[in-house]
């Protein structure tokens, strides 16, 4: 198993892991993607997984979140089995998928208002700054359909910037279609919040330039069934 640590500025008390993916196994149209994929985190640890295109980096993701069941193996977050946790993972983690999940139709201020509900009533609150913060000042009650790639794909970041998001984010591909002035901003706000003793796991191909302290690579290439 390997065993990532969170950052020297984290509290002594707070050594209970975050996240345990214990010997997990995926298959996908009767395929084994991977098998006896094992680590621990703790608050503090960046997590990059990457790996070849097919080799399971999004599937592992969705292990993790519990939006799909492992062939073998299992997901614990905070010590309990994703399993049995069901109606709580909206509370307990931030998912954020290769697609930028926003609704064409609304703007992004609607957008951010219903995709904050999955974490807490009271996000509205911080969405003007949320959307601020990625680039979108001015840009809060277009539709949409009229933003650009990179825009829509910040609309779905400004969720990392909305104060009362979960400690744990899992995210895949979050780099996709950002300018390299969202690019390092991205990695900032990334190795800010696991310095602040956050939680984060993401797949992409991009080199990260700014990563957090405790920071550490995990190659699904080496797990291929």
């Amino acid at each position: 198993m390997h065993e990532f640590f969170g950052s020297k500025d984290i509290a002594p008390g707070a050594v209970r892991p975050v996240l345990d993916a214990v010997a997990l196994g995926c298959e996908r149209d009767q395929r084994q993607l991977f098998t006896g994929v094992s680590f621990r985190l703790r608050a503090g640890d960046m997590l990059r997984i990457r790996g070849p295109n097919g080799s399971g980096k999004s599937s592992l993701l969705r292990l993790l979140c519990g939006l799909a069941q492992p062939a073998a193996g299992h997901v614990e977050l905070f010590g309990q089995a994703v399993t049995q946790q069901r109606g709580k993972l909206g509370s307990k983690l931030l998912w954020i998928g290769h697609a930028a999940g926003v609704k064409a139709l609304l703007t992004p201020e609607e957008n951010l208002a219903w995709l904050g509900t999955l974490h807490t009533r009271g996000a509205s609150a911080a969405i003007g700054q949320a959307l601020a913060a990625v680039g979108l000042r001015g840009f809060e009650d277009t539709p949409c359909h009229a933003l650009s790639a990179g825009q829509q794909r910040r609309i779905a970041l400004a969720r990392l910037y909305l104060p009362a998001a979960p400690a744990l984010w899992l995210l895949d591909e979050p780099f996709t279609a950002l300018d390299a002035a969202g690019t390092a901003q991205l990695e900032e706000r990334l190795a800010t919040h696991c310095e602040r003793g956050g939680t984060a796991v993401l797949t992409t191909h991009h080199e990260l330039t700014r990563r957090a302290q405790a920071y550490a690579d995990l190659d699904l290439g080496q797990y291929v069934a």
